[in-house]
């Protein structure tokens, strides 16, 4: 759940954003600009989070005044094992020695909805037990407490945005679900389901996160919050949706279903207590947006720069990515 301290008509904060290669961030720092909100980005070519001395580097940069939001972190398509967990965990160590250091007026940290068991339970909420199912579920729960110690240390207010799967135009991941499938469809007129396509997911649209984020900026606030829809879609759903974007036909290929069948859903009455003005992207129109800026006339160069398409389902999403 999450406590306001401040009146969201107050000027924004200057923010620092850390992971400003990422696919949140170019959003988020819009957004912010949109709102007449100053900031700061700063990717692994400034500061590499996972080097020796990064924590006294990044404290130069942080200001008493600032509000600090880590999106930074490698994605489980960057690896999936132990030395992965290792380098992302060095990411939180630098940063957690570095607000103990320079003591922000804020931080904000984009963590996932993977820290989530849901195996116990059909509805998540912001209370639900944190789970981790795998490394990059681990590496999220360990990096809370780790940053959220560092703050309650440095009596820094600390807050959580877990986010579900992230989609929309300058995704960085190519995970399974819209944002492949979209590619797909453009690049070779095919969408590859697993199975049927049956398991139902909550699919954000990238810039309901960046709003999500700008607007706990705003408040100052604290605690946990899920970044997720009303809505849970089958991925067949998704692939629906797109295949009836296209001009030409899109066939939509069954590939063996390799693990077994869940879904997860969401409360959402923590999201509308807190922000009850956030209405979220239908699907269908985020789809469309991203369908539209994919098109060849304006999008070609983000679609060959994408990595191509893994035959393994990519089940967690990854809205924080390298620094």
């Amino acid at each position: 759940m999450l406590q306001h301290h401040r009146s969201p008509h107050s000027p924004l904060p200057r923010t620092v954003i850390l992971g400003a290669g990422g696919f949140l961030s170019p959003v988020l720092q819009r957004n912010l600009q949109a709102h007449g909100a100053t900031m700061m980005a700063l990717g692994r070519s400034t500061i590499d989070l996972t080097k020796p001395g990064a924590s006294a580097e990044l404290a130069a940069h942080i200001q008493p005044d600032d509000a600090v939001v880590m999106a930074a972190g490698l994605t489980p398509d960057k690896g999936k094992d132990t030395a992965t967990l290792m380098a992302n965990l060095r990411m939180a160590e630098a940063v957690a020695l570095a607000l103990q250091h320079s003591r922000p007026a804020h931080f904000l940290y984009i963590s996932s909805d993977a820290v989530y068991d849901a195996r116990w339970s059909s509805l998540l909420n912001e209370e639900s037990a944190c789970e981790p199912s795998d490394l990059y579920a681990l590496m999220h729960v360990a990096r809370e407490k780790i940053l959220g110690q560092a703050c309650q240390q440095a009596r820094i207010p600390f807050a959580i945005v877990r986010p579900c799967a992230i989609y929309g135009p300058g995704d960085t991941h190519n995970s399974y679900g819209p944002n492949r499938f979209l590619r797909s469809a453009l690049n070779s007129r095919t969408i590859a389901l697993f199975g049927a396509g049956q398991e139902r997911r909550h699919h954000v649209f990238v810039d309901d996160v960046a709003e999500l984020v700008r607007q706990c900026i705003g408040h100052a606030s604290t605690g946990v919050i899920n970044a997720v829809t009303g809505h849970a879609a089958s991925f067949g759903e998704v692939a629906e949706m797109i295949a009836a974007l296209a001009a030409d036909n899109i066939m939509i290929d069954h590939l063996p279903q390799s693990a077994p069948v869940t879904h997860r859903h969401f409360d959402t009455r923590a999201l509308a207590l807190a922000f009850p003005s956030l209405q979220a992207t239908e699907l269908a129109d985020g789809l469309r947006q991203s369908y539209a800026a994919l098109q060849p006339a304006s999008g070609l160069a983000a679609l060959s720069s994408a990595s191509p398409a893994s035959q393994k389902p990519a089940t967690k999403k990854e809205e924080a990515v390298c620094p």
